[in-house]
């Protein structure tokens, strides 16, 4: 049986682990499959937390590092989905996968990670056309563009030889002038209780083409980042990402 434990055990994708996780071990009783362990938000004790297997963390930037912070100290194999990271936080990740394995994702979507695979084809192919990129997220969600807009930009850029900070565009207003060749806009829409809604655009005088995911559930991104943590622990150390996990 694999222990898991869960950091951001109160936020909603933490309930909504917890709920899949119970689900699971009713179906396959409780010799196999997952478990869950320990939750942890950050007034609780990280201890009880790393007596588990595997540990997912979809929390908030200030709980992700004292997560990793204690991780230095007691290495344990963690995915992590926390948005909203800065680089210093990033490059404590880094740090920490030379002693555990360790899985990065702005999104646990395994429809994301093939539409990030197509926007990199795309991207590649359609070298004159526009890149426009739209996500939509319900209205309590605090940071924006989401992990998932950022990640898709990183590779549309790059798979043009492009510098994100220096093309991306976050929002239009006013007498501004025709758009440039190489800029890439990330806009978002917050609203009602949309899960989580990702399109990317390749325009081009007379065509274009959008390539769309759309989640109807939390429990997509539950499901994908437990399939996740049973393979990373049978992972070495090191950092991982989709590609790794789905082998592209």
């Amino acid at each position: 049986m694999i222990k898991i434990g869960i950091c951001g055990a109160k936020g909603k994708m933490g309930k909504e682990l917890s709920a899949c996780l119970k689900e699971e071990q009713k179906d396959t009783g409780s010799k196999t499959g997952a478990f869950l362990g320990q939750g942890f938000d950050r007034s609780g004790d990280l201890r009880g937390l790393f007596d588990c297997d595997v540990i997912i963390d979809f929390s908030a930037p200030a709980c992700t590092r004292d997560l990793l912070s204690f991780a230095l100290t007691s290495p344990k194999p963690i995915v992590i989905g926390t948005t909203g990271l800065d680089e210093n936080e990033k490059a404590l990740m880094k740090e920490a996968s030379k002693k555990m394995p360790l899985f990065y994702a702005t999104n646990m979507s395994l429809g994301v990670a093939v539409l990030n695979h197509l926007a990199k084809q795309a991207a590649t192919l359609l070298r004159d056309f526009d890149i426009e990129i739209l996500e939509m997220h319900h209205r309590h969600k605090k940071d924006a563009p989401s992990g998932t807009a950022i990640t898709l930009a990183e590779t549309v850029a790059g798979a043009r030889n492009l510098e994100l900070s220096k093309v991306r565009l976050s929002g239009r207003d006013g007498i501004i002038g025709a758009r440039s060749k190489d800029e890439i806009a990330v806009m978002s829409l917050r609203g009602g209780d949309v899960v989580g809604q990702h399109r990317v655009g390749f325009y081009e005088d007379g065509e274009f083409i959008e390539l769309c995911h759309n989640a109807t559930s939390r429990a997509t991104f539950a499901r994908g980042a437990i399939k996740i943590a049973k393979w990373l622990i049978k992972q070495e150390n090191g950092f991982y990402g989709m590609g790794d996990f789905l082998g592209i």
